[in-house]
């Protein structure tokens, strides 16, 4: 059974740089950024969303553990004051060794129940067209597209 551990500082120092790098190659593989701006584009991203890195409000990360192993890990921002009482979702990794054997599908109803205990009532996320495996887990466990962004180089 998948469980969530707040995310240690030591944790967060390695995985943030890989979690950086990745939004860095998934915007030039989405055709939104150019490799050559990407990765400053990524930090800048990041340093404004988490300006206080593990202390910033409205933000949680937490490890995906099965039993005392990590597997992967997730981010979640939520405002209590938010009208629809919405939790975003901006990071939800599963490690490589861990996927295609149903951790994931385990480790969003973990999720879920973190983010009810804190008053989220919606759980909102954005995921790139091209990775499908994802797009099917996050349908599969009952996420719904609400818009769709479109694009066409010239």
């Amino acid at each position: 059974m998948v469980t969530l551990q707040r995310m240690s500082q030591t944790d967060y120092d390695v995985l943030i740089e890989k979690a950086i790098q990745r939004y860095a190659e998934e915007k030039v593989l989405a055709g939104t950024w150019k490799k050559e701006e990407s990765l400053a584009n990524a930090e800048e991203q990041f340093d404004r969303l988490l300006p206080e890195g593990l202390q910033t409000e409205h933000h949680e990360l937490w490890n995906f553990l099965n039993g005392d192993e990590a597997i992967g890990w997730v981010w979640l921002c939520y405002d209590p004051n938010h009208p629809q009482h919405e939790g975003f979702i901006y990071n939800f990794i599963l490690f490589e060794a861990y996927r295609g054997k149903g951790f994931a599908k385990q480790a969003i109803a973990a999720l879920e129940e973190q983010a009810k205990s804190l008053g989220v009532q919606k759980l909102s996320l954005h995921v790139f067209a091209h990775n499908q495996i994802a797009r099917s887990l996050y349908e599969k466990t009952g996420f719904a597209e609400t818009g769709i962004y479109m694009s066409k180089p010239l």
